[in-house]
């Protein structure tokens, strides 16, 4: 089975690697991009979260220097991801993100941090309901960058008026929420409802039980929904404890990552090859929908940034066995056989 590469939107780090350290190197990424090709991940955007603003410079700049000087970053990488801070700081809406530094919707932050990096920041996570949320993502558009929301608490008038805005996607969709929820107008429904959103779903069986994924995708429509790992270090690595985003997280034998002083979730271990076969054996996909998921649903997504951006993403391929494992992938002039 022949299919092109898989696509990973929102990773935050791999391979015992975190992409929020300042501390990454072109050597230690390129262990990342190893690693994460061996799962089939051809294209990436590596993930910042939310942080305060010097804490942010810090980290693209570290990140943007290892991509650049690393061998595989600038065929895998074609920009990044920022999530946050312009999210909900309330309890449950926040989730392992640091409240005290969620701000207001701030366009000239993301400005500043693109003047200080060379690769482009495609994709900004934001909750619409936030001070000044509305015209951020007006603002993000016009500067050739995919908005997506998440970590809010939008009503169905709002996310609406954000889908108005020019927001596109909504990120790890049913998580990000608190466990009580108004009945009907709450930011899930209202997402889900929302044909101009691409939604994207985190399918470890952790972050949502399997026949909770199955009935969301379903409400979604195949066509409107897409994967993502929101991995961190801790994804093809061993249980241990891990850092992430100056936090230390801990993966149990069973996958769960969790921050060391909370029970609370803190990314994921997921590996996108995983995510697969996941939605495959739980009978929510037939493999070629879910390959699709994973991949080409989001190229189409990714295509008119990265057009806008002058940015050409290598030629890709994967060979997967009858039992949905990858056996050999291609990018450029990279070949890998397992």
């Amino acid at each position: 089975m022949i299919t092109k590469g898989l696509v990973d939107i929102q990773v935050n780090g791999f391979g015992g690697v975190d992409f929020n350290d300042p501390g990454i190197t072109p050597e230690t990424l390129d262990l990342a991009l190893e690693a994460m090709l061996a799962s089939g991940v051809t294209t990436c955007l590596p993930t910042i979260i939310t942080a305060h603003r010097d804490e942010l410079e810090v980290r693209f700049m570290a990140l943007d220097r290892a991509v650049r000087e690393s061998r595989l970053g600038p065929l895998m990488c074609p920009g990044y991801h920022l999530e946050g801070p312009f999210l909900n700081p309330a309890d449950g809406f926040s989730g392992c993100h640091p409240a005290n530094a969620m701000t207001a919707a701030d366009p000239a932050l993301v400005t500043a941090l693109q003047e200080i990096i060379e690769r482009p920041i495609l994709l900004v996570t934001v909750a619409p309901e936030i001070h000044g949320g509305l015209e951020f993502i007006k603002a993000m558009r016009a500067s050739n960058r995919l908005v997506s929301i998440g970590h809010s608490s939008a009503d169905n008038h709002i996310i609406a008026a954000a889908a108005d805005a020019g927001a596109g996607l909504s990120t790890h969709l049913g998580n990000g929420l608190p466990q009580i929820l108004p009945k009907l107008d709450n930011p899930l429904f209202a997402q889900l409802a929302e044909d101009r959103l691409l939604a994207t779903f985190i399918a470890d069986g952790i972050h949502m039980p399997p026949y909770v994924l199955k009935s969301l995708i379903r409400a979604k429509g195949f066509e409107r929904s897409a994967l993502v790992t929101d991995a961190v270090a801790a994804a093809a690595a061993p249980a241990g404890t891990y850092p992430f985003a100056g936090m230390q997280v801990d993966r149990s034998e069973d996958g769960v990552v969790s921050q060391s002083d909370s029970s609370g979730l803190a990314g994921s271990s997921l590996c996108l090859d995983d995510a697969v076969r996941n939605l495959v054996r739980w009978n929510i996909a037939t493999f070629e929908q879910a390959v699709e998921m994973a991949s080409t649903r989001l190229l189409q997504a990714l295509a008119p940034v990265l057009e806008a951006h002058g940015v050409s993403l290598a030629l890709s391929e994967l060979e997967w066995s009858q039992s949905m494992n990858v056996t050999r992938v291609r990018i450029g002039n990279e070949e890998r056989f397992f």
